[in-house]
């Protein structure tokens, strides 16, 4: 099946990734959003984010302009319908997700591909509650999607061999590399890495390192680019908390309870550099460990 137009739900800090990469390699790009400001938002730094390549000599001004040319900007969930493959990238809740594809069901075309860029949750799940789980996947991008090489393709129970195939040139013709998973929690790179993440929390929980110093143990001792703590950081401590949830939801193993301490960042609203707070301090203009 030929994939030329691209829906995506959400344009958040994976949507607006995966936005990028899919407009450059030459899809034509529906995204959609409930707030017109976030929007706005996604398209300036997207803007922003090709300018940097362009400035590296990744991309040629040319290359640029016909990109964000190919997004379009929506509000409306049915205008997202009638595209060939609609990626959703919406908050990792599992009842907004299957609110967002309940609702996108009449606007569907007959052959369009339903995914959901999940770093947990069982597509499995997800797939039963639309009219195709056939041609229902687990896409999930790493964040920052534009850097980031890997895809997971998951398949759920019922997906066939020809979404999966499509999945998998779509994912060439990004130029980046596929990974295929089990529907299991987590998947692959969150079933190991989330568990890292969270022994750090209990690490500082414990009192056996402070923030500064566990990070540095991992990147000087263990080579990692970003210690445990800022990554957690990063990636936002509430989808990290969310994924050890499903984890210890869905493998019933108390190795995978969330430490307390993620539970109250994440409840002091403390989730990272999205809030300007989390285990360092982003506030002022160098980052400070808060513990």
């Amino acid at each position: 099946m030929d994939i030329n137009s691209v829906g995506i739900v959400g344009a958040g800090q994976m949507g607006n990734g995966i936005a990028h990469v899919f407009a450059l390699a030459g899809f034509n790009v529906v995204l959609n959003d409930i707030s017109e400001d976030a929007l706005k938002r996604a398209i300036a730094l997207i803007d922003k984010n090709i300018e940097r390549q362009v400035q590296r000599g990744k991309v040629t001004p040319e290359e640029k302009a016909a990109a964000l040319a190919r997004i379009k900007t929506t509000t409306r969930l049915a205008d997202v319908g009638p595209t060939d493959l609609v990626i959703e990238a919406a908050t990792e809740r599992e009842m907004v997700k299957q609110a967002i594809f309940e609702d996108l069901l009449p606007h569907l075309k007959p052959h369009t591909i339903l995914t959901s860029n999940t770093s947990s949750i069982s597509i499995t799940r997800l797939a039963s509650r639309t009219d195709r789980p056939e041609r229902f996947m687990g896409f999930h991008f790493m964040n920052p999607v534009p850097v980031m090489q890997l895809v997971e393709l998951i398949r759920g129970i019922a997906t066939d061999d020809e979404t999966y195939q499509t999945l998998l040139e779509v994912v060439k013709r990004l130029g980046k590399t596929a990974a295929s998973a089990e529907d299991f929690p987590a998947f692959i790179v969150n079933r190991i890495l989330m568990p890292m993440i969270n022994e750090a929390v209990y690490t500082l929980y414990e009192g056996v390192g402070n923030v500064k110093s566990i990070d540095e143990s991992l990147r000087l001792g263990a080579n990692h680019p970003m210690g445990p703590l800022e990554l957690a950081d990063f990636i936002g401590l509430d989808t990290c908390l969310a994924i050890m949830n499903v984890l210890h939801d869905g493998l019933a193993d108390t190795k995978y309870r969330p430490c307390p301490l993620l539970t109250k960042y994440v409840e002091a609203g403390w989730l990272g550099r999205k809030t300007q707070r989390g285990f360092y301090d982003y506030r002022g203009p160098v980052p400070v460990p808060t513990r």
